[in-house]
Order: C-alpha cells, then sequence, then structure tokens
C-alpha cells in the first residue's frame, strides 16, 4: 500500500517518509530485531501490569501507590515481575504472528480501498482499523494462554501476605510457568489455559482496531494541523516552491503523541471488558467446598455488586499509563524497525 502522505501548505509541500509495506521488508531481519526490541519494552512496561492486574482482581479500590507498597514491603523488588518469565517466552511466537498479520492485512486492505476510491485518509483508517482486528485475533491464540499462566503467578504472591487484599485468588501454589500450566491442565484440561478466550478476543479485537484507526486518524490530523511549524525547509526541491521535511524529532513526537491519543480512546472503550475478562482468568468460584471457574453472567454480578459500574473500571490508571507507554514505545521502535529491516534496494 503506498499512501501519499504529502500536504500542500500554499507554496509548500510536507513530505513525510512513505509507509513502508510488506513486500519491502526482509522478514528474517524483522523478526530477530522485533524479538529483541519488544522483549525489552516488555520487561520496562511488566510491573504496570502487575498492578493493573492486581487491582482488577481486588473485591475493593485499592490505590496504585498502596497495592506498590504491599508488593515492595511483602515480595520486594521480584514481585513486580512474577511471570515475566512465562509472558517474555509467550511474547516472541505471538508478536511474530501479530506483526504478521498486522502488516498483510494493512497491505492488502488499504490498496484495496485506494482503488475503491476512498481517500487517503479513510483509507488508511479503514486498513488500520482490519490490521488491529485480525493481528489481534490470530495472536489471541498464543496470547490466552499465556495470560492466564503469567496473570495466576502475578496474583499469587497476594495470597501469602496480603490474602485480605484478594481473597478468592486461586489456591493453587506455583513454582513457576511449567509448574502453573501443569497443574492448570490438570485440574481443568486444555480449555482451562483458554479460559475466558472469548471474552479476551472481545477486548483486544476491537481494542487494536480502535487503537490503530484513531492512531492512523490522529497522526494525520496531527500533521495535517501543525506539520508546517514541525518541518525544516528544503531548498533543494524542484519547482516554485520549497519542500518541508520533517527531522527525526518531529516525527517520533508526532507518533508518540498520536499514540497517547489512540490509547486513551481505546482503554476508555475497552476497559469493563478487560476487568471481566481478568477475573475470568484469574478468579474461581467456590461451592460446596470445591473452586470452579466463574463465567461472564457471575463475574458482572460481582463487579456491580462490589462497587457498581464504576467497579468496571478498576485499574483504568494503570491500564491507560501501561497502554499509553507501551503503545508509544512500541509504534516508535515498530517503527524503527520497519526502517532497520527494509531490503537493500
Amino acid at each position: 500500500m503506498s499512501l501519499s502522505a504529502a500536504e500542500d501548505d500554499s507554496a509548500s509541500e510536507i513530505h513525510i517518509p512513505a509507509d513502508i509495506d510488506w513486500h519491502m521488508l526482509d522478514k528474517s531481519k524483522f523478526f530477530f530485531l522485533g524479538a529483541a526490541l519488544f522483549s525489552g519494552v516488555s520487561g520496562a512496561l511488566y510491573p504496570i501490569v502487575v498492578l493493573k492486574t492486581r487491582q482488577q482482581v481486588s473485591p475493593t479500590q485499592i490505590s496504585c501507590l498502596k497495592m506498590s507498597c504491599a508488593i515492595m514491603r511483602y515480595e520486594g523488588p521480584k514481585g513486580f515481575y512474577r511471570g515475566f518469565g512465562t509472558s517474555l517466552m509467550g511474547t516472541i511466537p505471538a508478536r511474530a504472528l501479530y506483526m504478521t498479520a498486522l502488516e498483510v492485512t494493512k497491505s492488502n486492505v488499504g490498496t484495496v480501498t485506494v482503488r475503491l476510491g476512498f481517500s487517503d485518509t479513510t483509507a488508511m483508517a479503514i486498513a488500520n482499523a482490519a490490521a488491529g482486528l485480525s493481528s489481534a485475533m490470530a495472536a489471541q491464540f498464543v496470547w490466552t494462554p499465556i495470560d492466564v499462566v503469567s496473570q495466576r503467578l502475578m496474583v499469587q504472591g497476594c495470597t501469602s501476605s496480603t490474602k485480605h487484599i484478594l481473597p478468592n485468588v486461586s489456591s493453587y501454589r506455583y513454582r513457576n510457568g511449567l509448574d502453573a500450566f501443569t497443574k492448570i491442565v490438570h485440574a481443568d484440561g486444555l480449555r482451562g489455559l483458554y479460559r475466558g478466550f472469548g471474552i479476551s478476543s472481545l477486548t483486544y479485537a476491537p481494542s487494536n482496531a480502535v487503537w490503530w484507526a484513531s492512531y492512523s486518524v490522529a497522526h494525520r490530523l496531527i500533521w495535517s494541523s501543525f506539520g508546517g511549524y514541525m518541518c525544516k525547509k528544503d531548498e533543494s526541491g524542484s519547482g516554485n516552491g520549497s519542500n518541508l521535511r520533517p527531522d527525526c524529532k518531529a516525527m517520533l513526537a508526532v507518533q508518540a503523541l498520536s499514540a497517547g491519543m489512540a490509547s486513551g480512546v481505546s482503554a476508555l472503550i475497552t476497559m469493563p471488558l478487560d476487568t471481566v475478562k481478568t477475573r475470568l482468568q484469574v478468579l474461581d468460584a467456590e461451592e460446596n467446598g470445591h473452586r470452579r471457574p466463574l463465567t461472564i453472567m457471575q463475574t458482572v454480578r460481582n463487579l456491580v455488586r462490589e462497587g457498581g459500574f464504576a467497579a468496571c473500571y478498576r485499574g483504568l490508571g494503570p491500564r491507560w499509563a501501561s497502554m499509553a507507554m507501551s503503545s508509544t514505545t512500541m509504534v516508535t521502535t515498530y517503527e524503527f524497525l520497519k526502517r532497520m529491516s527494509t531490503k537493500n534496494q
């Protein structure tokens, strides 16, 4: 998909580097560098994910500061990285699936929408929304089992030191990710690893679609509104007017701002689904002395009983912060990765 990124501003033209299509990438370099770069990003942001997860499964509202102090006091710094090894192992294949589906869909849908006569902005928004939807669905087949195992490990520390905060956490004790995997399969079968798969798909697929579409629109909007102030004149251009070309700092700033705006929209829309999904994957119901998985309706009723509709937004702060930081680093890293992985032409 080659969509023009040039905007006319009186006699000047703003030249934004063209989008890099799937066929232009060196795939081996793309996946190898991507695994290394995104593993680093995951490691930096993992403590925020732990905080968000523990807040979501808590029956009462607990501030980030209180939760952080409890983790540090009872578990030490390693408490912020419970389940990280498992999450990291799943990140590599999940990211590979995600990036492949994202780029292939974006390229193909973008080409079709342009041929159908849509404007560049509309075509880009549609292509990005479709790409976000398909990439999230593809990655969920790997992410859901990884989520189930890593989230069990994330909240496990609370059962010994702060049981009063998270009383319904599974009573199983896991030594590591492999032990958790084995015990979950033994207790619930393979479907135990896909607990919440439906709600996960309903959460991440629309969230990704909304995020990528919002990012695309915000990106175009910022360049069209403020591009003239962020570009440097390049007098070497042909014609009567001069060419305006953005430097690396301007491009990074626009990408970061667009990602933050898209994260806010996506987090607000999909937060209730994410809270229900997390509780389904982590909490159990107790009936006649036996523990069993919660249903979606039981989870929703418990949330409403605990704090009304506002309970569905527990952990919104950490989730928005996590999404904003992760998407900002992800999209800037991703664009850098694509430019590093282009074939020599």
